[in-house]
């Protein structure tokens, strides 16, 4: 029998499993997942949801998204969520997870100084923003942190073939709210997830001034810490989280969150 087909619970399997597990083991699940889900306050409205449902709760680690695929490869979480395609399939082929399932999409966005000295509003593609910012030696707030934004704006400097350094840029080792809070500081640009922004506090420097590139969708993904390697791992509530947040019901409590009237994630594949 194949791992997947060993450890991987059809929809609505994992709860069933649940009956059978001792009522102090089912109490929680350790998930690590990203700093924008968290600081965005989608699991604040979601996670309750679950645990009405099943009793679970699920605690999180926010982390980057580089740094969460480590705590799971440690064997220090049950579950990872996280957004950075190519390093959670990277993390299924080398089997430190079961199988990749698709959750939701939003996409990220560029911020900077109301007065766009680099000009970014003008810019023909995610890519050529990019190269604006550099061409007019512009302050840029990066995550350096290893994270899925992080990977992504990695991605952007290199199409638009550029090796950022210098004074200019600001690697800040940090996750998102704080990136942002720097960038706020300077004032900056930045890469953010739409989601992060939209629940940010502290914009009046900024505002969005490049965004719609089909470049910049991103995906999040959910995956099942392999309890091969790991044996005392909670697979079975584990899985049954997973079940939920890809089932009709989690997909809904995904679309029901929104902040100030705008849905911050979209369920589904992208």
């Amino acid at each position: 029998m194949t791992r997947t087909r060993r450890f991987l619970l059809s929809a609505g399997a994992g709860l069933a499993v649940l009956a059978a597990v001792p009522a102090s083991a089912q109490e929680f699940i350790i998930m690590a997942s990203t700093t924008s889900t968290e600081n965005s306050g989608l699991f604040a409205h979601i996670l309750p949801i679950f645990r009405a449902e099943t009793g679970i709760e699920v605690r999180v680690v926010a982390q980057g998204t580089g740094q969460a695929l480590e705590t799971g490869r440690r064997g220090d979480a049950d579950v990872v969520f996280v957004h950075a395609r190519a390093q959670e399939e990277t993390f299924v082929a080398d089997g430190y997870g079961v199988q990749r399932f698709d959750v939701m999409y939003n996409d990220f966005v560029i911020v900077g100084p109301r007065d766009d000295p680099a000009g970014l509003r003008d810019a023909a593609d995610a890519a050529a923003a990019m190269a604006a910012i550099a061409a007019a030696g512009a302050a840029f707030a990066s995550r350096g942190d290893d994270s899925g934004t992080h990977a992504a704006e990695k991605r952007l400097w290199a199409a638009a073939g550029i090796a950022p350094a210098g004074a200019g840029y600001l690697s800040t080792g940090s996750g998102m709210g704080a990136t942002l809070n720097i960038a706020a500081q300077v004032p900056a640009y930045a890469l953010t997830d739409r989601g992060t922004w939209l629940s940010f506090e502290n914009r009046s420097p900024l505002e969005i001034v490049f965004e719609g590139d089909e470049v910049l969708i991103n995906p999040y993904g959910i995956i099942l810490v392999n309890p091969e390697r790991h044996p005392h791992l909670k697979a079975a509530q584990g899985q049954a989280f997973i079940d939920w947040v890809t089932s009709d019901a989690g997909q809904a409590a995904i679309a029901s969150f929104t902040v100030g009237g705008e849905q911050l994630f979209f369920p589904g594949a992208r």
